[in-house]
């Protein structure tokens, strides 16, 4: 328990057999995610603890104290692909980086509330940026998804022109709910902690920047 509270993202094999297939698999991850604690129990307790009854691979979030679980045959024919796909979808952090892959765990997460930081990581106040990102993201932990979107890559324009933004409107915070799809966004040219708590605070509350924007005239109301 302390292993699994210790770290955002923690992966644990809980095998009842060290010599199955799986094993190797799994201790093969290792190397490929140094940055994720992996761990193995065949303690009959432990198991019991964690449901378990079979073999089973499962992945522990910090941020919405989640527990997914691979069993049964999923386990028996994993291989290192399956097992990757699987660590990468549902590794959501603090702070978790949007990419083809991340996107799948990002819209399948029972956290409704999403926060973009549309920016380039290339830009000199990236690492500044994110120290205060992520100090933010721990005053929403389980109510909003922070997420990074590296505005410097280009297959990432889509996400920028759906907020309807520019990327000299950039750095933004763009704010999404998958429930109704309703959205905001407010461009800022130093993103501080205070700006990021009231933006999803107002947010939250039912409180539209864009709205007022827009009944300003200075931006037409585009259909999503």
């Amino acid at each position: 328990m302390e292993f699994i509270a210790a770290a955002e993202v923690a992966v644990l094999g809980f095998f009842q057999d060290l010599e199955i297939p799986a094993v190797s698999v799994f201790r093969s991850m290792v190397q490929k995610y140094p940055d994720v604690p992996f761990g193995i129990s065949t303690d009959s307790g432990v198991l019991a603890h964690y449901n378990v009854t079979g073999n089973s691979i499962s992945l522990f979030r910090l941020v919405d104290n989640e527990q997914l679980d691979l069993e049964g045959e999923d386990v028996e024919s994993i291989d290192e692909t399956k097992l990757s796909r699987f660590i990468e979808i549902n590794s959501l952090y603090l702070v978790t980086e949007y990419n083809p892959v991340t996107v799948i765990g990002l819209f399948n997460s029972v956290i409704q509330i999403h926060l973009l930081l549309l920016m380039s990581k290339a830009s000199p106040e990236y690492e500044e940026t994110m120290r205060r990102y992520q100090q933010a993201a721990q005053l929403f932990r389980g109510k909003v998804l922070f997420i990074l979107v590296d505005s410097g890559l280009q297959h990432n324009g889509k996400v920028i022109s759906f907020f309807k933004l520019s990327k000299s409107q950039l750095p933004a915070l763009a704010i999404y709910r998958t429930l109704d799809e309703e959205w905001d966004a407010l461009p800022m040219a130093e993103v501080s902690v205070e700006q990021v708590q009231n933006f999803c605070d107002g947010f939250l509350q039912g409180k539209l920047l864009r709205e007022n924007h827009e009944s300003e005239g200075k931006t037409p109301k585009v259909e999503l």
